[in-house]
């Protein structure tokens, strides 16, 4: 895709943050780019990046927006709008940040964007579900950068977090944020294929939002996802092979009265038709969003796993 923006020609005609703003999120808009890794729109593409390339916080008074930039901060930010036009490489990877249950992220392409209403459940303690259970051990399964597991661990500080993942990668990252956040000594890392490096381990909630996007869905996605681990997005045929492993095992991991939160995204049809005799609780966001069954152990006994 050739270049769409010419450096040179722009640094002779944009001066302040305003300038900026307003000519990237024109760009992104005639670019078509793919919102959907943490904003919905160019405008907020454009202070994200903007933002970031001058150290500057999302709180800023207004009136910097006119405040004029060196040849040096105004190079720096067209570079970046250069590399999401050109290369469709998501803002979250450009900045290094992705935010999630309203806690700032280290990310990169080691892990998944944080995108999922998980966050809305988390916050809210996993209430009314969780109201009179005693939540003390947490597994979160495929933690990625363990924005899941950490923001558990702090709306349940008395709690043990188990964070796992497949990836050695993907769990680098993870302990990148469990440092910023401290909370190393509630959060666990094990390299894990699902249950695999948990054979007596028992929790009171399980959480996963584990890889579930079929291989026809997979070739329709747009190029921004090509920047993220393909093993965190493909899941077999259906994109259910990873969530079948949960619902077989989960019930064994699970105290008497313990829960299973899953996210399954696109899949949420075809997980329904393929297990019609599991009575799933789709949960329902007021900050938007999907795709996300609670069960309860007795209910995961019920399917024979």
């Amino acid at each position: 895709m050739p270049n769409s923006i010419n450096i040179a020609d722009n640094l002779s005609e944009l001066f302040t943050i305003r300038d900026f703003l307003r000519f990237g999120a024109s760009n992104f808009n005639a670019a078509k780019i793919y919102f959907g890794h943490g904003t919905d729109n160019a405008w907020d593409e454009a202070v994200a990046l903007v933002l970031h390339a001058l150290s500057l916080p999302h709180d800023i008074n207004p009136n910097i927006l006119d405040a004029r930039l060196t040849y040096s901060e105004r190079e720096n930010i067209l570079r970046l709008f250069l590399r999401r036009i050109n290369e469709r490489v998501p803002v979250p990877y450009l900045t290094h940040e992705a935010w999630f249950a309203s806690l700032p992220f280290y990310v990169d392409e080691r892990v998944l964007i944080p995108r999922s209403p998980f966050a809305e459940i988390i916050e809210k303690r996993f209430a009314p579900w969780a109201d009179d259970l005693e939540v003390t051990r947490i597994l979160d399964i495929g933690t990625g950068s363990a924005c899941m597991a950490i923001a558990c661990a702090l709306a349940f500080p008395e709690s043990l977090v188990d964070a796992v993942d497949l990836s050695n990668d993907a769990l680098e990252v993870a302990k990148i944020n469990v440092d910023k956040h401290n909370v190393r000594g509630q959060v666990r890392f094990l390299q894990s294929d699902v249950f695999s490096a948990l054979p007596n381990e028992k929790y009171d909630i399980i959480i996963s939002n584990p890889p579930y996007v079929g291989t026809e869905e997979m070739q329709t996605l747009p190029p921004e996802y090509a920047h993220e681990p393909r093993s965190a997005l493909l899941s077999g045929e259906h994109g259910l092979d990873v969530v079948k492993k949960i619902l077989q095992e989960a019930a064994q991991h699970l105290n008497s009265e313990g829960l299973l939160f899953v996210e399954v995204g696109n899949s949420e049809d075809i997980l329904a038709e393929q297990f019609p005799e599991v009575p799933f609780l789709w949960l329902e966001f007021e900050r938007g969003g999907g795709g996300v069954f609670m069960l309860t152990k007795e209910q995961l006994n019920f399917t024979g796993s």
